[in-house]
């Protein structure tokens, strides 16, 4: 799995227009399943996730993870972190590398639902929809995870 968090101050995501999912102070997680991935990769991420240090203590400098925090996260599923542009002649990716949509989907659920377990509280995209993503990234952090 692959994931892009995203320290925001807020965040939120509409599908046709409605919003269906919105954090406040936390992350954003954008994630990618790839074909080795499994419901134990996903437990892996979520608590990596939950527990980088990247909220500033008193002192200024990244030390308290979004649990400590009472922080949230919005989930959104996107298999265009799988894209390969390595090998290809054109500018066209590859998404060969993105588990298909009914091994994909499950594990996005398994990962939301491990971050649950952790505490955090989430909300989420729709899975295979085409969404529009609004955040206010806070620093800005960002951060690449794979696992």
């Amino acid at each position: 799995m692959r994931a892009v968090v995203q320290r925001v101050s807020h965040a939120s995501v509409r599908v046709d227009g409605e919003v269906v999912g919105a954090c406040g102070r936390g992350f954003l997680v954008l994630v990618g399943v790839g074909h080795e991935d499994t419901p134990e990769t996903a437990e892996r991420l979520a608590g990596k996730i939950a527990r980088l240090r990247v909220f500033e203590n008193d002192e200024g400098r990244f030390d308290h993870p979004l649990v400590d925090i009472g922080g949230e996260a919005l989930v959104v599923s996107q298999f265009t972190l799988l894209a390969n542009s390595r090998r290809q002649k054109g500018t066209r990716p590859s998404f060969s590398d993105a588990a298909p949509r009914e091994r994909a989907e499950p594990l996005v659920q398994a990962f939301v639902d491990a971050l649950r377990a952790e505490g955090v509280h989430v909300e989420t995209g729709v899975f295979g929809a085409r969404m529009e993503v609004e955040l206010v990234n806070d620093g800005p952090v960002t951060l690449i995870l794979d696992v």
